[in-house]
């Protein structure tokens, strides 16, 4: 995430909602449960000293991205969480006010990896190396050119896979930005220090049970090793 790409959670513009503690016995919607929305609702609650106790009477709905604006406007839930495209068409239609956002609680900040099996590495390293050092690539070409730029080749991109796929290029004017931290991609401990933290929290861990280093690598990262030389010509 970034000041360009984030996922904020929104309230009507009349609502009575300004703060953490206005949420209690309230609705808030998200797309899941136990991951990124999950963990940036807690957080903000937490941080504004709501007890454990006061955080469980805020009651999370699942609902798909694209339903939530209208249970929102309808009147079915409180609060929605709404990022990328969702978030720039209801803002567009107006009426709604921003709660909070997670750039707003950890800055630029990287919220996912992709995840291959250990098995799959150890077994294919050729394999994960390319597919990392070509989403290396991918990251810091996109990172350093323009918007129009970057658009327009995903337009050309998706312009000639069409024989292979049903798409179309619709939504590609609503890309900002990657939303990652690092260069390339590379992960850094402390966007992971993070949940385990709160797993620990919440007893699914113990502490020390599970160390940061035996589950991320950044090994067949190119810039691990030099973020300065990795070719970024268009992957």
């Amino acid at each position: 995430m970034d000041e360009q790409t984030f996922t904020s959670f929104f309230v009507l513009d009349q609502s009575t909602i300004r703060g953490p503690r206005d949420l209690i016995g309230k609705k808030v919607a998200m797309n899941t449960l136990g991951a990124h929305s999950e963990f940036m609702l807690r957080e903000y609650l937490q941080r504004e000293g709501l007890s454990a106790a006061e955080a469980k009477k805020v009651t999370l709905i699942v609902l798909p991205p694209i339903n939530t604006e209208q249970a929102l406007r309808t009147g079915q839930v409180d609060v929605v969480a709404l990022t990328s495209i969702f978030r720039d068409k209801a803002l567009g239609r107006g009426g709604l006010r921003q709660l909070f956002s997670d750039f707003e609680l950890f800055g630029t900040f990287t919220a996912g990896t992709y995840v291959m099996g250990r098995r799959f590495v150890d077994e294919h390293p050729r394999t994960v190396r390319k597919f990392v050092d070509g989403v290396a690539r991918a990251i810091e070409w996109a990172r350093s050119h323009s918007r129009e730029e970057v658009i327009a080749r995903m337009v050309r991109i998706i312009e000639k896979r069409k024989q292979d796929r049903t798409e179309n290029a619709e939504t590609v004017k609503f890309w900002k930005s990657t939303g990652i931290a690092g260069p390339g991609g590379l992960i850094r401990e402390r966007e992971l220090q993070i949940w385990l933290d709160w797993l620990v929290k919440d007893g699914e861990l113990r502490p020390g049970q599970l160390k940061l280093g035996d589950v991320y690598t950044n090994a067949f990262n190119p810039y691990a090793a030099a973020p300065a030389q990795p070719n970024t010509a268009p992957p």
